[in-house]
Order: C-alpha cells, then structure tokens, then sequence
C-alpha cells in the first residue's frame, strides 16, 4: 500500500470532501420528493451493533455459534474477567452441505487448539458480501449520486460500487465484490449482487459459499434515522439447501471519512496470513 505524504493526504482528502459535497447534492435533489434515503449527510458513518446476523423468523437460520464452546468477547473479558475466546461455528445447522461444514470444521479446530481462525480484518483480505456490512469498528461511509451509491469501509478503503437502474452485466468474472446493481423502492435501497468469487466467508464463523452465490440487500432507515437496518437474502444452492435471510443492524455514528491502512506487519503473536509481497512486482 502506498505511502502519502502530508501534501497528498491533505489533497486526497480535499478530493473527498468534494465528493462528499456532490454526493450530497444529489441526494438532497432526490428528496424533494420525500423518497430517496440519505445515509451520508452530516458526517453520517455506520458501524455494526452486533458481531452476528439477526435471524428472520419462519426460515432458515444464518450460521449461530456452538452452544458448548461460548463465545467471549472482550467486553465481556473486560466485565467479568472470563477468558475471551473466538466463534465456533455451530456445525448442527441443517441448511449446510457437507463440503461446506468440513471447512468450518477446519476454522473450528484452529480456534479450539489456540490458533488463529481466519477473519478477513486481521488478515487485510477483501471481505466479501453480505460480509462486508460487518465492520463492528471502523464505520463504513455512503456517497449517493443518481447513478451510483458508493460504499467505503474506512478500516482500509475497501470499496463497494452499486450502479442504479441498470441490469445485470452478461458473463460476469467473479470478484471479491461482484456486480452491485440497484435501485430505490420509496424509502429503500435495494441492491442484488452476483458474480462473486469463493475466496471469502458469509459471517464470522467462517461459512463459506461458492460462485453461485447471490445476494440480495435492502438498506432502510429506522429508529428516527439512528439505525441503518440492512436485510438481506442469501442464495447459493452449492451451499445451502435453502435460501436465508437475515438482517444487519448499524448504528449511526458523525464520524468524517478519514484514510486507515490495515496494520502491515501484524504477525507477532499469530500469522494471520496478510499478504506479503516476497519480491517486486515490476
């Protein structure tokens, strides 16, 4: 990752704020008919309230962690002085194919026997969809313009882009990412993504899918705009006997879009597998 000097970080970050100002000019326009939802104004950012999905009643449950290993986190290490541990996949869900739950199998093991099971933050990796609502930190920034809604994490600048009102692109190469495509339903973003590659993980218990994958988010504000409420459809017949849905909840915090890179050299104590370039590349 390169590195900037004061000059370039002050002018990239001028280039932002006029983004910032443009994005919100649009969506400012798109309200004046009372439908189009602002996610940015305000130094508007969102962060997860919660490590795990919400279940939807009546369906098929997201991946829940095993009741005979409990997961501590560390504000629980914090409040009661209890170990911190990390998730173990509940490998008893009944909408998981075998080939699937041998990998999560895999991650589990490495957690029980004191490893470091993979988690795409500390390993600097792409994270994915629906993965990429997850940021339980650092928040995640929207610039909305007629054409495009754009999603920053500011953990490292990782990027979605959804384009509005168009369809699908023919004989997509899979990608971290996939193909965003969307469009407003009244006070609701929907977005559909395809094309995604099968080197991430839905969640944090490490399931894992295939390139069949297709996910379909719906982004709403609730809670007097505090909540940013995200439900979404997971679709991948390779791995999942049935279709799921779940919903993401992220609190709004004001937080300015600020540059964050992931922490380089962060192999002390675990390897996390961060790429590591062995030799030039040019």
């Amino acid at each position: 990752m390169p590195n900037f000097d004061s000059r370039n970080a002050l002018l990239a970050a001028g280039v932002l704020s006029g983004l910032s100002l443009m994005a919100a000019g649009a969506i400012h326009a798109g309200e004046s008919g009372g439908r189009t939802p602002d996610f940015s104004s305000n130094e508007a950012a969102w962060v997860l309230t919660n490590g795990d999905y919400i279940a939807v009643p009546g369906g098929p449950s997201p991946t829940r962690n095993d009741p005979a290993h409990p997961y501590v986190t560390n504000n629980a290490f914090r409040a009661t002085g209890a170990q911190p541990s990390f998730r173990v996949a509940d490998l008893a869900n009944p909408n998981i194919r075998p080939w699937a739950k041998e990998i999560m199998k895999r991650e589990n093991d490495k957690a029980l026997s004191g490893g470091m099971p993979f988690s795409a933050r500390a390993s600097c990796m792409p994270s994915g969809v629906p993965a990429f609502i997850m940021a339980v930190v650092e928040p995640i920034h929207f610039m909305q313009t007629p054409k495009q809604v754009t999603m920053i994490f500011s953990g490292d600048a990782q990027v979605r882009r959804v384009y509005l009102d168009v369809p699908h692109s023919a004989n997509l190469k899979p990608s971290w990412y996939g193909e965003s495509v969307g469009h407003y339903e009244g006070d609701t973003l929907v977005v559909d993504t395809i094309g995604l590659n099968d080197k991430t993980f839905v969640d944090n218990y490490r399931t894992p899918h295939s390139e069949k994958l297709h996910v379909v988010e719906r982004y709403k504000l609730v809670n007097d705009g505090k909540t940013l409420q995200v439900t979404f459809r997971v679709e991948d017949p390779d791995t999942f006997y049935k279709p799921w849905s779940a919903i993401g909840n992220l609190r709004r915090v004001k937080m300015p879009m600020h540059e964050e890179h992931c922490a380089e050299n962060n192999q002390n104590l675990f390897d996390y597998h961060i790429p590591v370039a062995s030799k030039p590349d040019f």
